[in-house]
């Protein structure tokens, strides 16, 4: 299924070609326009900013070529398909070599072919996304999917299917859970041309909020001694993430709603209406329906925001990611403090997830920095954890040791059983790594060295 904001700019100074491309293309479920020159072409590419150009070699004021070329230009991911008559290898090759991904003769054989062309162009662009999304996770300090997702795998298979859509998104969650984290993946992975802009409701001003989200002209208010974008603004074509949604006032709520429902808004102090195409994502760790009861939040708002809700689970109860985590953070933190330490060991891991973390990732990556600057022989020890305030990792008794020892043995001999003995799918069915069972069927004495 074509993804729904894949948008093609269908060019030809012949009407009858243009309507029939653009039949075809609609009804596999593209977003198209269409321009009859040139000219208009380059306009349609500032107002449309399409993700692929279907344009016709030869027209009477800009060639196909000069058209590609000009676009290319300033919009370099902007992909193109040359359509002629004039079917010349001279003139396959030049358009190819100025960056045209395809080239088909006119008038089609098939519509197929047209079909069948533009989705290799989406897949393309889909493999260029995805490794793009790993540079920038890299720039962002996103981790890795494995890491992110790490025991809610539910999770990343609800974001790979909603981040392509232009659906508004709810993320649910306790604090700490990496909320703002999922959105940013869910913007990555969208494609889309826009920057990710971040808004935290809760720590604005009441005053203020509305010129943050919307912008505001010079004089609008004291201070305002100059004109100011607002967030939705500068999100066009992007993502805004509204964190906290549950702590926006309620005459914002009003405003807000309006923009979901319309995509437009004016500027505090101004009389001019503007649009905007970004992308919603919301997120709070407050129980919305409870705020509607409590007259605190708007139901009509909350329908609005909750079209793809996303729930994040408590760290407690991701199975297996403690250890995923707990390796990817040591490493970071490590690197950031410049500290070597090395791997963590079975008993550090076991002693981890033996805690049931109420403030989830977050305070897992706080108590294992404090560890980490503790430690002073390169590795972290079971006794790094005694010294965080408050005993936050609490001993384990001996008597409850044994007892946790004996429930974790039988519950690794009957994921054994379920699975024939196949330990790979054993570990997915308790939620742990391979290497992790590995060296647990050795400490139990399950299998021999």
């Amino acid at each position: 299924m074509a993804p729904k904001n894949f948008r093609i700019l269908v060019v030809d100074d012949e009407r009858p070609t243009t309507i029939l491309l653009s039949r075809i293309l609609q009804e596999a479920g593209y977003s198209v326009k269409t321009a009859l020159s040139g000219q208009e072409a380059l306009g349609a590419v500032q107002r449309f900013s399409p993700n692929l150009v279907i344009t016709d070699l030869r027209m009477p004021d800009i060639s196909g070529l000069e058209l590609l070329r000009r676009v290319k230009k300033d919009r370099p991911e902007v992909d193109f398909i040359i359509l002629t008559a004039y079917a010349t290898v001279e003139n396959a090759v030049e358009a190819m070599k100025h960056g045209a991904i395809d080239y088909l003769i006119k008038p089609l054989k098939d519509p197929e072919e047209l079909r069948v062309s533009v989705a290799k162009v989406v897949d393309r662009q889909r493999l260029v996304a995805s490794e793009l999304v790993q540079k920038e996770q890299l720039a962002e300090g996103l981790p890795s999917r494995q890491v992110l997702f790490a025991g809610m795998e539910d999770v990343w298979r609800e974001v790979s299917l909603v981040a392509s859509t232009d659906a508004t998104v709810l993320i649910q969650g306790e604090s700490g859970t990496g909320k703002s984290l999922v959105a940013k993946a869910i913007h990555h992975l969208s494609g889309r041309k826009g920057p990710f802009v971040q808004l935290n409701c809760a720590a604005i001003p009441e005053n203020l909020i509305e010129s943050e989200l919307f912008g505001h002209e010079r004089g609008a208010f004291t201070g305002a001694v100059k004109t100011k974008r607002g967030r939705f603004e500068l999100a066009n074509e992007g993502t805004i993430f509204l964190d906290e949604i549950g702590e926006m006032p309620l005459s914002a709520q009003a405003k807000l709603l309006r923009v979901l429902q319309d995509r437009t808004f004016e500027r505090v102090g101004g009389t001019s209406t503007f649009s905007t195409n970004a992308r919603v994502i919301a997120a709070t760790n407050q129980d919305l329906r409870k705020l509607i009861a409590q007259r605190r939040f708007r139901e009509d708002l909350y329908y609005r925001l909750n079209v793809f809700p996303i729930t994040l689970p408590p760290l407690r109860q991701r199975s297996g990611a403690i250890e995923v985590l707990a390796r990817y953070l040591v490493r970071n933190i490590a690197a950031r403090v410049g500290k070597r330490v090395g791997e963590l060991t079975p008993d550090v891991i076991n002693r981890l997830e033996a805690y049931s973390w109420p403030g989830n990732v977050r305070e897992l990556h706080n108590v294992l920095e404090r560890a980490i600057i503790l430690s002073d022989s390169g590795e972290i020890r079971l006794s790094s954890f005694d010294a965080v305030e408050g005993g936050v990792l609490e001993k384990v008794t001996g008597t409850d040791t044994l007892k946790l020892k004996e429930l974790e043995r039988q519950a690794i001999e009957r994921a054994l059983e379920k699975t024939g003995g196949h330990r790979r799918k054993a570990a997915e069915l308790l939620g742990i790594s391979l290497r992790t069972l590995q060296y647990k069927l050795k400490h139990y004495g399950l299998v021999g060295d």
